[in-house]
């Protein structure tokens, strides 16, 4: 069996990214994740998510547990505990956009010097009210600046962006439509 040399740019080993593309390829369940989280409500308007557990090619695979606390701002009747439910989509948009710029800059060999995401959304709530059935309850827009510095011509970063929007799970997600099954169990 060969063994692949260790090869990092921006922190990512770059010949096990191969090796994982290629495990990918070979072996389409490989690639297969089924992600997990659970909620629950705590007081007025806190929720507590933990996340601890995924499937991958239909093994449960046990992680470290992580705590996501949820709440609203006073302005809304909550208390500011957390951030609420649309700021944490807009920074899981931003975690899901960092991956896929180091990992994907990493893959074309080009080394980043400074990367963070800036995103904003606007929401009425008249929508998530039920006050204007013409208002969505979501996002009615959401806006993402990404500011680089790079080692690389204006021309690979554009390729760089392309690459990274068109494969992006969190871009996928938000900008289409994505079939949601909703199960109500009275306990």
């Amino acid at each position: 069996m060969a063994t692949r040399e260790e090869s990092r740019v921006n922190g990512v080993d770059v010949s096990a990214l191969e090796g994982a593309m290629e495990a990918i390829d070979d072996d389409a369940a490989v690639g297969a994740f089924t992600f997990r989280a659970e909620t629950e409500w705590e007081d007025a308007l806190k929720a507590t998510t933990i996340i601890d557990e995924f499937d991958q090619a239909g093994e449960t695979v046990h992680t470290r547990e992580f705590t996501l606390q949820g709440d609203e701002p006073e302005e809304i009747l909550g208390e500011r505990t957390g951030p609420n439910a649309v700021e944490l989509l807009l920074g899981a948009l931003g975690s899901c956009l960092t991956v896929g710029y180091a990992a994907n800059a990493a893959a074309m060999g080009i080394e980043l010097e400074d990367l963070r995401f800036e995103m904003e959304g606007d929401v009425d709530l008249r929508g998530f009210l039920g006050l204007d059935e013409d208002v969505r309850p979501g996002y009615e827009s959401i806006t993402c600046t990404t500011h680089i510095e790079a080692d690389a011509s204006d021309e690979r970063l554009e390729e760089l962006r392309e690459r990274v929007e068109s494969t992006s799970p969190l871009m996928d997600a938000i900008t289409n439509e994505v079939p949601l099954v909703t199960r109500l169990e009275i306990e």
